[in-house]
């Protein structure tokens, strides 16, 4: 079969027969040619094989058929379906956490600081100038706040899982965000990845020093570090999976292979080819056909 349609579920144990017969008859009343079921996870996530329609087709026919339902679905070519490459987001993707919003919450800063994340992940301001404003207001703060944010540093579910099981086939793994390096180090550690690339605050003494260093790590250093991995590996954007949330994230994910919206901001989804609203990060290995008797810790 030339086409694989994925539908992955939230938790154990919510997807029966049923749903597989749903999307057979889905595919079906569209045309498809469709073959035998695979379950990635028993009860979780399945894989169903299809050709003579387009992947497009089918996810346009399938989100109408399961409207409302608690799950997520792709549906892609079967060809080049596992990535060689990974370069994932960090806060609110690999990490549960908006780490500056942390910083400004601990220092009294949330109610200046907070509402401009959020403007900046979904794209309603320029990401690079809303840094420079959130981290000018930080000027003065006392470094030492940083190891107190660094304290809540917290793995989302499932992402040792995604970064392991690439790494044991095969898949070079980066951390590529728009936060600050004295984090991402650690979250990199955490995860097991092999690379972390993130701004830099500057420091004056015992203090922040209200200035991240320039050229400031912004949605086209995400796509462009993309690429220059991919490069350095002798593989193409194809041979990627991109991961992330927020609208920075938005040209990385339209350049992978597997570009993929994680609970994203709602412009993200809306851009990104793939989306994962209900999974954990562990619907990335569905989505390469990876079974969860396979993963890796």
């Amino acid at each position: 079969m030339q086409s694989v349609l994925t539908i992955i579920a939230a938790a154990p144990g919510a997807l029966r027969d049923d749903a597989v017969a749903a999307a057979r008859d889905g595919l079906l009343g569209i045309g498809a040619a469709v073959g035998a079921a695979d379950w990635l996870a028993p009860g979780q996530a399945f894989d169903l094989p299809f050709e003579t329609v387009e992947p497009a087709s089918v996810e346009r026919a399938l989100r109408e058929r399961f409207k409302g339902a608690p799950l997520d679905l792709a549906a892609q070519p079967a060809q080049n379906r596992r990535k060689t490459l990974l370069v994932a987001d960090m806060e609110s993707t690999i990490i549960t956490r908006e780490l500056l919003n942390e910083l400004a919450a601990i220092a009294g800063l949330g109610p200046k600081i907070i509402p401009i994340t959020e403007r900046s992940m979904r794209g309603e301001i320029d990401f690079s100038q809303s840094l420079r404003e959130r981290v000018a207001l930080l000027r003065g703060l006392p470094i030492s706040l940083l190891d107190q944010v660094a304290t809540l540093i917290e793995l989302t579910p499932g992402a040792r899982a995604l970064v392991q099981t690439m790494r044991a086939h095969g898949a070079y793994t980066a951390l590529v965000s728009g936060g600050f390096d004295c984090f991402t180090g650690l979250a990199r550690k955490l995860v097991g990845m092999d690379e972390d690339r993130a701004n830099h605050l500057a420091i004056e003494g015992s203090v922040l020093a209200g200035r991240v260093s320039e050229p400031i790590l912004d949605p086209a250093a995400k796509k462009s570090s993309l690429l220059e991995m991919a490069a350095l590996r002798g593989i193409t954007a194809a041979d990627a999976a991109a991961i992330g949330d927020g609208a920075n994230d938005i040209p990385m994910l339209q350049t992978a292979g597997l570009g993929v919206a994680f609970r994203g901001k709602p412009a993200t989804a809306a851009a990104a080819r793939f989306r994962l609203d209900h999974a954990d990060l562990t619907g990335l290995l569905y989505l390469q056909g990876y079974h969860a008797n396979g993963f890796r810790e």
